[in-house]
């Protein structure tokens, strides 16, 4: 019987790419498209698919939160996030989250479908550049949510008193949070910061 997936992306042509190269692999069959995280999830308890492909980015819920919520109610539930971030962090929340692939748009189209084929037969699919950057950056150094916030405020071009303000916080503790993620995301300054952070997945930029 054909392995059934759905696809979930918030760009319809991007939806349409892979309902394009699915039709050309026997054996697999996309039996529905969902464009946001809350349809994903509404369409999952409709169709039952074997496979659900997972863009992070998109509105109403993403990527992560559908993740989430899908396997809360199918614990079997098999989902592969399917996305251009290539961040590590990127890719530790997925796994975190419960996807058990990870795959890049760019990829080639073989490798896309041998990851699928990989987690069908019950093992994880990360292909060789995913874990080559995972690898990269082992053993995991994680910010904590208040570094995340000083980060992202820091990347909207906040001073450090402005920051202390924001969240409350004294000047002094807010130097403290910043030295810790220099040294986290292994940068020099504030700007290196940021353009680290956003490069591995840690924060984005709207």
């Amino acid at each position: 019987m054909a392995i059934r997936i759905l696809a979930v992306d918030d760009h319809p042509l991007m939806r349409a790419g892979v309902a394009s190269f699915l039709a050309t692999e026997p054996g697999l069959q996309m039996v529905g498209q969902a464009a946001n995280g809350e349809e994903a999830l509404e369409k999952y308890r409709e169709l039952r698919p074997d496979l659900v492909l997972m863009d992070l980015s998109m509105p109403v819920m993403d990527g992560l939160e559908a993740t989430q919520a899908i396997l809360e109610e199918f614990p079997d539930a098999r989902i592969i996030v399917l996305t251009t971030y290539a961040g590590d962090e990127d890719v530790h929340r997925a796994l975190d989250a419960g996807a058990v692939g990870y795959v890049l748009k760019d990829m080639l189209v073989a490798d896309i479908l041998k990851i699928i084929r990989s987690v069908i037969a019950g093992r994880r699919g990360i292909p060789p550049a995913v874990a080559s950057t995972l690898a990269q950056h082992t053993p995991r150094i994680a910010l904590t949510p208040r570094e995340t916030e000083v980060i992202s405020l820091i990347a909207t071009g906040l001073t450090n008193g402005e920051i202390a303000q924001r969240i409350g916080r004294t000047e002094e503790t807010v130097k403290v949070h910043v030295k810790n993620i220099l040294r986290k995301l292994n940068a020099q300054d504030r700007t290196e910061a940021v353009t680290n952070a956003v490069r591995r997945g840690f924060i984005r930029l709207s």
